[in-house]
């Protein structure tokens, strides 16, 4: 084949130019700013220790799950319309008020077309109350109140079909506030074998005001608020629930107790419909297994759509100006998404404190965030389906991915945290902006620091050669250690307001050529000692590792388009790397172990072919 070296320097630039070139992303930095919200305060959570160890044993206790009684011993409350029927003079009867004072275990079947049931018992009292086909409605108050026992098990029977209903509104009749169709003051459990369908069209659902403990059943909850509520923790295992909610799906939270309020899932399936968020922790997420659905505040097309389209736009061509500062989807600049009391978090799983998965099943289409920590996310195993209309996965602090199968259809940005550790599992992300976020703030995108602090602000405007200074103190990082990742992002595929470090794994990044973008972006450095990498995008604001231990090939290639394959081999022929980006490229970024540092490869872009040196 005839080379016509003349159009090859033209197309493929080498190494040792293109690093001139790439180094030219100089990053001004107002460091005073970096880590702040915009009323100047720190917003990156402070780390709390969360013991995770804990397993069902520690969860449920044996009665948790006993569901069996002896009907002969039971108390039978018989529900007839207006009124009811007991067996035993511990339940007292007042019209359509059934009153139960004693410890024992009760069924209740029939129906009560206005009416409740009052627990009201000692305190050291341990019940047991089995809906036996029981169909309860009280259109002013909770269909069933706990008001005071030590403990309720609530059981479904096998094969039946239970309703607890309440009415368009709730009227006070003791100082407690009762507000939903199911009101427990002290600690419940549900459990058994039947359903029960809980409709609440003018409050909560399921309301408990200690621990909310589900270990079995099939439930339907349709309430104007939150669909199951607790102040110290929701616990769910082996049951089926689908929540449909005006608020939250599943909400627990303490406002006295920071260190409760908590969620634990270990087995099950949730299906859930919400206006606010799928499932909240006001302290933190534990979740084993299970399969979980979430569609929350409509789904991801009703989160803004923001994009690295919009941006771009130098003034004269120039790097300066001309960029508008970035803006979080759901944003005014102020961050009211997360922070305006008026406004509505739309996300699906959030937890103010660190959020762990292990495993499980996971269909997620949220307005906001998918998975979101005020602290540290935690993944190590589980297949996640996900469209967010912000970011996909979000940690204040911490993001860690150990093992799992992430696929993320569509996000604003797929992963962001302050520091991003990636040590194994299979990602596949779509985003409108970055790919992966390492930045300080709270949920802000690095809006401040980076490349993302100099434009628009006022910072340098001299050209691609003017590297500007590295001044940041930036404190994110991204570690890429093991694990296959795919990045497609119309902003920057890997942006590190900090440090980027890749050691392992199998990393593409797939960027675009319009826009301020790069397929690396980073404020101090960028090492590569492992792993392949794999990446194109423009070669506007490009930048290449600053120092590996493997060799790297950093080439501009003019404008290529989406589909032209990439073909890097050694002297021998033998095929290292072969790719075909799925958008159009400007700049081809490659490294493997199998590249040497000082070694000669050929690199073959469509119908082109060169020689360039590893640096």
């Amino acid at each position: 084949m005839v080379i016509d070296m003349k159009k090859i320097v033209s197309i493929l630039l080498v190494l040792t130019l293109m690093l001139s070139i790439l180094a030219g992303c100089g990053k001004d930095m107002d460091s005073n700013t970096l880590n702040q919200s915009q009323d100047g305060t720190s917003s990156t959570a402070t780390p709390v220790e969360v013991d995770f160890s804990k397993t069902d044993a520690d969860m449920f206790t044996e009665r948790d799950n006993e569901t069996e009684y002896d009907e002969s011993k039971a108390v039978a409350i018989k529900l007839n319309g207006t009124t009811a029927t007991a067996s035993s003079d511990s339940v007292k009867i007042s019209g359509s008020k059934i009153t139960i004072t004693e410890e024992a275990t009760y069924v209740v079947s029939g129906e009560l077309t206005d009416g409740m049931i009052i627990v009201d018992t000692p305190d050291t009292a341990k019940l047991q109350i089995v809906l036996n086909d029981a169909n309860i409605t009280s259109k002013t108050s909770a269909a069933l109140y706990i008001l005071e026992a030590d403990k309720v098990f609530l059981t479904l029977a096998d094969g039946t079909t239970n309703k607890l209903s309440g009415g368009s509104s709730f009227t006070a009749i003791d100082n407690n506030n009762i507000d939903g169709a199911l009101f427990a003051k002290q600690d419940l459990t549900l459990n058994g074998t039947g359903s029960l369908t809980v409709t609440s069209p003018a409050g909560y659902g399921v309301v408990c005001k200690d621990d909310l403990v589900i270990t079995g059943g099939t439930y339907t909850v349709n309430s104007a608020s939150h669909g199951l509520d607790a102040n110290d923790s929701v616990r769910i295992t082996n049951a089926t629930l689908n929540i449909d909610a005006g608020k939250d799906a599943i909400h627990a939270e303490n406002t006295d107790d920071t260190s409760l309020g908590f969620v634990y899932i270990s087995s099950g399936t949730i299906k859930a419909e919400a206006e606010g968020d799928g499932i909240a922790a006001g302290a933190y997420m534990q979740i084993a297994d299970g399969t979980i659905e979430l569609l929350v505040g409509g789904g991801s097309e009703n989160g803004s759509k923001e994009h690295s389209d919009n941006f771009g736009g130098f003034m004269g061509g120039g790097h300066g100006g001309g960029r508008p500062s970035e803006m979080r989807p759901n944003d005014t600049g102020n961050n009211t998404t997360t922070t305006d009391e008026n406004s509505t978090s739309m996300k699906g799983l959030k937890a103010t404190n660190s959020l762990l998965i292990s495993g499980g099943n996971f269909n997620i289409n949220s307005a906001d965030d998918s998975v979101h920590s005020d602290v540290s996310v935690i993944i190590n195993g589980g297949t996640f389906t996900i469209a967010s209309g912000d970011d996909a996965i979000h940690a204040e602090d911490t993001l860690t991915v150990t093992a799992g199968k992430i696929h993320i259809s569509e996000s604003y940005e797929g992963l962001e945290a302050l520091h991003i550790d990636i040590q194994d599992g299979d990602i596949k992300l779509k985003a409108s902006d970055d790919g992966l976020n390492a930045a300080g703030g709270t949920d802000q995108s690095g809006t401040t620091g980076g490349r993302d602090g100099m434009f628009g602000g006022g910072g340098k405007t001299g050209g691609m050669g003017d590297h500007g200074g590295m001044s940041s103190n930036s404190n994110g990082s991204i570690k890429i250690s093991g694990g296959t990742l795919y990045i497609n992002s119309s902003g920057d595929g890997l942006d590190a307001n900090g440090t980027l470090e890749i050691s392992g794994g199998y990393t593409t990044v797939v960027g675009p050529t319009q826009g301020d973008t790069a397929t690396l972006d980073y404020d101090k450095s960028a090492t590569i000692t492992g792993g392949t990498f794999i990446g194109t995008g423009a070669q506007g604001m490009a930048q290449t590792f600053s120092d590996s231990e493997q060799g790297v090939i950093a080439i501009s290639v003019g404008n290529q388009s989406a589909g032209t394959k990439i073909v890097l081999k050694d002297k021998s022929e033998k095929t290292i790397i072969e790719h075909s980006p799925e958008l159009n490229f400007a700049v081809v970024i490659l490294s493997s172990p199998d590249i040497k540092k000082g070694e000669t490869y050929t690199v073959t872009v469509g119908s082109e072919s060169g020689e360039f040196e590893a640096n």
